[in-house]
C-alpha cells in the first residue's frame, strides 16, 4: 500500500510520517513551496532542517511543486478569506490536497498522510473546516492524520485495513507538549520551531504586504523586498527600504532594476536604500534625509549621501536626519 505524505519540514508533519513510516506503508513525499513559506529554518540544533532532510532521513522519494502562480491569485483574493493576519488559510490547504491528489493517482497511491491536529490552528484545523477542504479538493475519507485519528471518524484506509487505526494517536487542541514528547520517544531531537511556518500570519509582514496590494499590486518581485529593511510608505507612488545590516545592503542593490533609486552615505557607515517609485526633488531630498537618520553621523549634524536612479550617474547631496516621530508615521 503506498501514500502520499505532505511534509513540510515542521515538526507534525515529520511526526506524522514517521508514524506511517514505521508501520510499514510505502510513502511518497509531498511538499509544495511559496514565497510565504518558512520551511528551510533553524531547528533546535542549530541546523537548517526542511522538507528534504525529513525525506533524506527516511529515504523517501521526495516531490517538490512550486505554487508560487496559483498561490499569489489566492492571496490576492481567497475564496474563504483571510485568518487573522493576510493567511488565506483554508484557500491554502485546499490547492496543497488538490496538489496531493494530482501526485497520488501520478504515483499510484492510494490516500494522503497530513500532520494536522485536530484544534490547533483555528482558522483550518476545524472539523468542520477539514471537511470543507477534504471535499472542495476530492479527497474526502482519503486524508489520514495520524496525530488526531482516534479523535476523528475514521477514513476509508482504516476502514479497509489499510492502515492500523490503533497504532494511531488522539492529539487535539492548540498544546504542543505531546509532539514534543513524541518526538523524543521517536528518537526526533533536531526540529524547527514547532509552531507556524508562513510569513502571511506575521502581523508586521501582512501589513506590509497589504501596503504592497493597494499600491502596487502583488506580484513575486515586490513579496520578496517585502522580507528585507525598514519599509517607508512616502507617497501612494513612493516606496523606500533601507537596509538594517551589511547582508540586506547588499541585497537591496542586487534588487534594483532600472529606474530605482539607490541611495547611501557617501563618506560614513550608513544603510543602502531601494526607492521605488516616483521620487520627485522635494522626495528625493526628504528620503536622504531617512538615510542620515540611520547613518553614523559622529557628532556630525548631517550625512553626505550619494544617490542614483538606476542606470544613470551618482548625484550627491547633504541631508539632516528626519525626526523620529515623522519616521514612524511612515513606516510600514
Amino acid at each position: 500500500m503506498k501514500a502520499i505524505t505532505l511534509i513540510s519540514g515542521g515538526l507534525d508533519s515529520t511526526l506524522a510520517t514517521t508514524l506511517i513510516y514505521d508501520l510499514g506503508i510505502e510513502l511518497v513525499a509531498l511538499n509544495t513551496v511559496s514565497p510565504f513559506c518558512l520551511c528551510n529554518r533553524r531547528s533546535s540544533g542549530g541546523s537548517l532542517c526542511g522538507a528534504a532532510g525529513v525525506a533524506r532521513e527516511l529515504n523517501l522519494k521526495l516531490i517538490s511543486l512550486n505554487v508560487t502562480d496559483e498561490f499569489l491569485k489566492i492571496v490576492n483574493k481567497p475564496k474563504h478569506g483571510y485568518g487573522s493576519n493576510m493567511n488565506p488559510c483554508i484557500d491554502c490547504r485546499i490547492l496543497l490536497f488538490k496538489k496531493a491528489k494530482e501526485v497520488m493517482l501520478k504515483e499510484g497511491a492510494s490516500f494522503v498522510i497530513t500532520g494536522e491536529v485536530l484544534g490547533q490552528r483555528p482558522m483550518s484545523q476545524k472539523l468542520n473546516t477539514m471537511r470543507l477542504i477534504e471535499r472542495e479538493s476530492g479527497l474526502e475519507g482519503l486524508v489520514v492524520r495520524p496525530l488526531s485519528a482516534k479523535v476523528l471518524d475514521p477514513t476509508i484506509p482504516e476502514q479497509q485495513g489499510w492502515i492500523d487505526r490503533e497504532k494511531l494517536l488522539s492529539i487535539n487542541g492548540r498544546g504542543r507538549t505531546s509532539q514534543i514528547a513524541l518526538a523524543r520517544e521517536l528518537g526526533i531531537n533536531d526540529y524547527p520551531c514547532p509552531s507556524g511556518g508562513c510569513l502571511l500570519t506575521d502581523p508586521e509582514f501582512s501589513k506590509r504586504l497589504r501596503d504592497l496590494m493597494k499600491h502596487e499590486g502583488l506580484n513575486l518581485e515586490g513579496v520578496g523586498l517585502l522580507k528585507i529593511g525598514r519599509h517607508f510608505r512616502l507617497t501612494d507612488t513612493a516606496k523606500l527600504v533601507v537596509g538594517r545590516n551589511e547582508q540586506e545592503n547588499q541585497r537591496l542593490l542586487d534588487l534594483a532594476r532600472n529606474d530605482d533609486y539607490l541611495f547611501m552615505p557617501s563618506t560614513i557607515a550608513g544603510p543602502t536604500a531601494l526607492g521605488k517609485g516616483i521620487f520627485s526633488d522635494d522626495l528625493m531630498q526628504f528620503a536622504c534625509g531617512i538615510i542620515s537618520r540611520y547613518s553614523d553621523l559622529n557628532g556630525s549634524k548631517q550625512a553626505g549621501i550619494t544617490y542614483r536612479r538606476v542606470p544613470e550617474a551618482e548625484r550627491f547631496l547633504e541631508a539632516l536626519p528626519i525626526e523620529e516621530n515623522k519616521l514612524m508615521a511612515l513606516r510600514v
